[in-house]
């Protein structure tokens, strides 16, 4: 679960639009903004370190279930993959704080009264970042999983998977269904910098079905239409409500 923490609101309201910043500006801004995303993700990879062992056994579940057991090939290998794993945990654990700090980068082209979406712009992407984890963990990475198994085992193979290879999948699904499902939040963001509209992506809908198959297709660890549909269908179902999204809280020509 996302630690809700809320960014100063003296921080916020520094950030309201002013004159045109140039471009070192934005790259000093940039800076600033990677630098606490960075600080925050630190902060909670010591959290996530002393529960490193807890979380390898959690995510061991989906291959426990499948009666396969892990190996470790390396001498190394379980320091590295607690190293891993206490990394992905801290990027899932902070996403408020780097949300918080993604919306102060994009605050100077706001108008002064938009910043009543800080906090919900905080909550709502930190969830969707959240729940696309959940997403993976629960259903896209299980089912992938079963899939390669079973397709080994009709060869007549014995399963000896190395752990750093299971947990690099793993770790590679979860973190893209997390930016994934940021889909909505993007949107939310481009429409209200008026770069979008709800009728624009409407008018696109068949080149953003177009490349969530093909962004599937690349991600999905299989080549098998069921496995990417899995990907796909959510990048799909994520770009529609982005439509309603825009339609809801994108710029209007009344907007100042």
């Amino acid at each position: 679960m996302p630690v809700t923490t809320n960014p100063p609101e003296e921080e916020l309201e520094q950030h309201e639009p002013h004159g045109q910043m140039s471009f070192l500006d934005h790259l000093e801004e940039l800076r600033k903004r990677i630098i606490n995303s960075l600080i925050g993700i630190v902060a909670a990879f010591a959290v996530c370190w002393i529960f490193s062992n807890d979380i390898f056994l959690f995510i061991s579940g989906p291959i426990r279930t499948a009666g396969v057991q892990l190996n470790m090939l390396r001498p190394t290998e379980g320091f590295t993959l607690s190293m891993k794993l206490a990394f992905m945990g801290a990027v899932f654990l902070s996403s408020p704080v780097i949300m918080s700090q993604v919306w102060l980068f994009i605050a100077p082209g706001l108008y002064k009264h938009e910043k009543r979406y800080a906090l919900p712009f905080i909550f709502f992407s930190s969830l969707l970042f959240v729940t696309g984890g959940a997403f993976g963990f629960y259903i896209a990475f299980p089912f992938a999983l079963q899939y390669l198994i079973q397709w080994g085992r009709d060869m007549g193979m014995n399963m000896v998977i190395s752990a750093s290879e299971y947990y690099d999948l793993f770790i590679m699904i979860e973190l893209a269904l997390g930016f994934i499902f940021q889909i909505p939040a993007v949107i939310f963001v481009l429409s209200r910098l008026g770069i979008v509209s709800a009728g624009f992506l409407l008018k696109h809908t068949k080149y953003a079905i177009l490349i969530s198959f093909v962004a599937a297709a690349v991600i999905t660890p299989t080549s098998d239409i069921p496995n990417m549909m899995i990907m796909a269908v959510p990048m799909v179902t994520l770009y529609m409500l982005g439509i309603v999204v825009a339609f809801l809280f994108g710029k209007k020509k009344q907007d100042k």
